[in-house]
């Protein structure tokens, strides 16, 4: 067995896991009594347990650790800061250089006319800044009707009031009041679950297009943004027709509404590009930044502002900000990550090498008897599973089943494969070379294989009517 870190017993761990530590999107007395995996170090993209399992995280996280782990020079990085200024805050008229220098640089990567940033702790709260900045956009050009913004059903945001209401996931709507008012959501451009037996292509015009008819429902007049996701993440890896994006463009353009394009998934490398609105040709107003900013080695997230939103926002004072929105310490790191995803071409090898690589193996998943369709583009990839391939059928059982029963046989052979209902997604660290997703796929074939059996024994290959 590999040597570990000395700690603990993993029983032990997990008690006291249990009594004390509440999880997020976690049914606690469920985990409670099966008992929580422990993770105790990580290298590359293989993650460790508390057992010694070394585990390839196909999920990079939660689709964050872009550079993998271990890189020994953004915890170099964040050792000197910390000794030089572990904190300051930038209210007050002050800054510090940390987030002058992060903020060059970004504004160096960004599409051009993007030259401003403002800071938070993660995309929850950067999605909550979006919500007051093109409101407060809006209302000091002499317009405060216009605070509807416009969003998608099963679209993730975050989990705050303000970013949960902003996405559109039932299961958060449910809890807290969700959404506030003055937010609607109009349908995914999900094709494979709603497409029916429509073309790709118009399916995908017709979905944007209800952008166009919800504008002119409520009137244009009170409609401040639309806010998506240039691929769906969290709602599965919806990958939309190529139609979907232009006229989603051309209909923001015709009503002069804002486009935020929330890129804390997309963002920095997933798509094979710096930013998933340039892997889509989108031009928005905002785009909302996090995970990949500092590979989460650190906690930091922020809205990428066009000149023309800040030229608005930056003429009054805008009564926003977080305490630790520009922190010292996650800007350097940040900044750190941004040099070795650059000088090591981190990008263009997912671009022209290990992104083509592992499409050409994910879409070999295709020919499995239980997966209806695999969609990848990038480093971000889903799989749908069906009782009936030809059909697209869902399975009688309640949805999920099916995936979760994929998910237990992935974590039992050592591959962090998420479910999103009865779709399987991966989302792995931008540095997996070609052997380890050579393991990947290997893994989650016998994954499939042996999901499909207990599914089979248990019944539960049946389609639902």
């Amino acid at each position: 067995m590999t040597m570990i870190t000395n700690h603990m017993p993993t029983a032990e761990l997990q008690a006291l896991d249990a009594a004390h530590h509440m999880h997020p999107f976690t049914h606690g007395n469920q985990l409670s009594a099966k008992g929580a995996r422990i993770i105790t170090r990580a290298k590359g993209v293989t993650l460790t347990d508390s057992e010694g399992h070394e585990i390839l995280d196909g999920m990079g996280g939660l689709w964050c650790v872009n550079i993998g782990y271990g890189r020994k020079e953004l915890a170099d990085v964040a050792a000197r800061q910390m000794m030089e200024l572990p904190f300051y805050n930038t209210f007050f008229q002050t800054s510090h250089v940390p987030a002058i220098a992060l903020s060059a640089k970004l504004a160096e990567l960004a599409p051009e006319g993007f030259n401003h940033v403002f800071y938070a702790g993660s995309g929850s709260e950067a999605n909550d800044t979006n919500l007051r900045m093109v409101r407060t956009y809006w209302a000091q050009l002499g317009e405060p009707e216009r605070n509807v913004v416009i969003s998608r059903k099963n679209a993730y945001h975050g989990s705050s009031v303000g970013s949960g209401s902003l996405g559109g996931m039932s299961g958060i709507h449910a809890q807290g009041g969700l959404p506030i008012p003055n937010i609607y959501h109009i349908d995914q451009p999900h094709w494979y679950a709603e497409g029916g037996d429509s073309d790709p292509e118009a399916f995908g015009l017709e979905r944007a297009r209800q952008l166009e008819a919800k504008i002119e429902e409520l009137g244009a007049h009170r409609v401040a943004a639309f806010i998506a996701e240039p691929v769906q993440g969290a709602g599965g890896v919806i990958i939309p027709p190529d139609s979907y994006w232009p006229e989603i463009q051309r209909i923001c353009d015709k009503y002069g509404i804002l486009l935020i394009a929330d890129e804390v998934i997309c963002g920095f490398g997933r798509t094979g590009n710096w930013f998933g609105s340039q892997t889509y040709d989108i031009r928005p107003d905002i785009m909302t930044i996090a995970k990949g900013l500092s590979s989460g080695y650190a906690p930091i997230g922020g809205s990428l502002v066009s000149d023309r939103v800040a030229k608005v926002i930056n003429a009054c004072e805008f009564n926003h900000g977080y305490t630790y929105s520009g922190h010292p310490v996650s800007c350097a790191v940040a900044l750190e990550n941004l040099r070795i995803l650059e000088e090591e071409k981190i990008i263009e090898r997912v671009a022209h090498d290990t992104g083509p690589y592992l499409q050409e193996k994910w879409n070999s998943l295709a020919e499995h008897p239980m997966v209806g369709e695999t969609r990848i583009i990038g480093m971000m990839g889903s799989l749908a599973l069906t009782p009936h391939k030809a059909s697209r059928a869902k399975f009688a059982s309640e949805p999920g089943t099916a995936g979760y029963i994929c998910r237990e046989r992935c974590f039992a052979n050592n591959l962090v494969m998420r479910h999103v209902g009865d779709r399987m997604i991966i989302s792995p660290p931008l540095v997996i070379s070609k052997s380890e997703i050579d393991t990947l796929i290997e893994r989650a074939w016998i994954s499939l294989d042996q999901a499909e059996k207990q599914i089979r024994d248990e019944g539960l290959m049946k389609a639902a009517a």
